[in-house]
């Protein structure tokens, strides 16, 4: 390495000494700061002017615009007061971990490049298998997220259970399914009409009768069912779809069952709610997301399936440069596993945070999510002209303000529509609406473990206090 080089080094070593503390200061107040921080439009018009230059300019120049034009200008999802879409709820830990995993860079495909990682992601798979009540042939790898968790998990469904039919198949999802099953089918082959689309109860649960009989009447046309995509945990309720039934129906028709618990399947860390996914265990497949609810960076994913041995059938691949890499007993590598040939050690970070905090403080974070949620709840409806319009489930509840006066359903939806606008501009905390039932609601997701009761009650109170004016 040469002089230039070397100062350069001790001039970044010393930014980040001063980034770590900044850091530190900040994560530990970081209730005091706005969960939106708006950047002007100066700061926009100069970033979309700025080019790539040809001689580059000082590591100090750079690191000091990044920090004031682009880290300061961002939706703080691991707010505590954050309460819109699935919110990060990320600790220090796994940004430890980010921070030294990306500092060693490991090449965590196969064994013989990072021998000690392979280790921890194979330990941190079978626990979690362990965890979904999963048999000893099951397996997995880490990726990116629950788009590709699912993505991966679909195409293992469609490599197992079809063959030349695939023109003919058809996959059954609920309509409060993630929109990434969706985009995942498309990619793999199949089309919008492949996809049946089957209603949810009251409880936003998919309705197995209606299962049923969307199946019989496919087999009746000479098409193919060929899976199931429940859910466990949907974004706009948290609800968990009656997963032992739909199985019963998979096993029947000989149908796969994925499970999309990229939300909702970290559940299965609490004594006290994981019985609300009985019969996730009877799934082929899941996705689980650790950035959801297991206090992770982005990205931190898990596809898991209850045997092995179907993702090597759909993405092992053994070219002549990579012989000198195939060191595993078995000959299977995480490269065999899924999409990925290069890919980083995204469960390091998981596996510092379990070793310092312990499984079972994480399970009691996701039960405080879910009292956060019923806090909420109980809070809404003791208010006058508020409606409970999806109970607490998993974190999440739904709700919306009827004014006194007469009005139509879209002047409804639009006053709703500006209480979620006025209180996440106030800085204070962010509530979006989302669609139920035809109806905009309001909708707070709680999980994030530093959310207080104050911060439930006095998120209420402002929308209350909004509310008033369109009374």
């Amino acid at each position: 390495m040469n002089t230039t080089e070397q100062k350069q080094n001790e001039q970044i070593g010393k930014l980040m000494k001063e980034f770590v503390n900044e850091t530190v200061e900040f994560y530990n107040n970081i209730e005091q700061q706005p969960v939106v921080r708006h950047a002007n439009s100066q700061t926009l018009e100069k970033l979309k002017q700025q080019e790539i230059p040809a001689d580059g300019n000082s590591v100090e120049n750079v690191y000091r615009q990044m920090l004031d034009d682009v880290y300061s200008n961002t939706l703080l999802a691991q707010h505590p007061r954050s309460f819109s879409c699935v919110p990060s709820t990320c600790t220090m830990l796994s940004w430890m971990g980010d921070v030294m995993t990306n500092a060693y860079n490991p090449h965590a495909s196969c064994q013989i490049n990072a021998p000690a990682a392979d280790i921890i992601e194979k330990k941190l798979i079978n626990w979690m298998c362990s965890l979904a009540g999963y048999p000893k042939e099951s397996g997995g790898l880490f990726v990116s997220g629950g788009s590709i968790a699912n993505l991966t998990a679909l195409t293992a469904a469609r490599d197992n259970k079809l063959t030349y039919e695939q023109r003919k198949a058809v996959i059954y999802i609920s309509d409060q399914t993630h929109a990434s099953v969706s985009k995942g089918l498309h990619i793999i082959g199949f089309c919008k009409n492949q996809i049946s689309i089957i209603p949810t109860d009251n409880s936003f649960r998919m309705d197995t009768t209606a299962l049923e009989e969307a199946i019989k009447k496919d087999i009746a046309l000479g098409r193919k069912p060929f899976a199931v995509v429940a859910s466990a945990g949907t974004t706009n309720t948290g609800s968990v779809d009656p997963l032992r039934e739909i199985s019963s129906i998979c096993k029947k028709h000989n149908m796969w069952l994925h499970v999309d618990g990229a939300f909702g399947a970290s559940v299965l860390l609490s004594k006290k709610y994981k019985k609300y996914l009985d019969g996730i265990e009877l799934s082929d497949s899941l996705s689980w997301d650790a950035h959801k609810w297991l206090l992770q960076t982005y990205g931190c994913s898990v596809v898991l399936v209850r045997n092995r041995s179907v993702l090597v059938d759909s993405f092992a691949a053994h070219p002549e440069y990579l012989k000198d890499a195939e060191t595993s007993q078995e000959g299977i590598e995480f490269w065999d596993l899924g999409p990925e040939l290069t890919r980083p050690a995204r469960s390091l970070k998981l596996w510092i945070t379990l070793q310092v905090m312990g499984s079972k403080k994480i399970g009691q974070s996701i039960e405080h999510g879910c009292e956060m949620a019923k806090l909420a709840e109980d809070r809404i409806s003791a208010l006058p002209n508020w409606e409970i319009v999806s109970s607490a489930k998993l974190g999440i509840v739904n709700f919306r303000f009827l004014p006194k006066s007469k009005t139509t359903e879209n002047d409804v939806d639009k006053i709703n529509q500006e209480i979620s606008k006025e209180i996440t501009a106030s800085g204070y905390a962010q509530v979006f609406t989302t669609d139920l039932q035809g109806k905009k609601v309001l909708r707070m997701c709680t999980i994030n473990p530093n959310t207080t009761q104050e911060d439930i009650c006095h998120t209420i109170e402002m929308l209350n206090n909004i509310a008033k004016k369109f009374e």
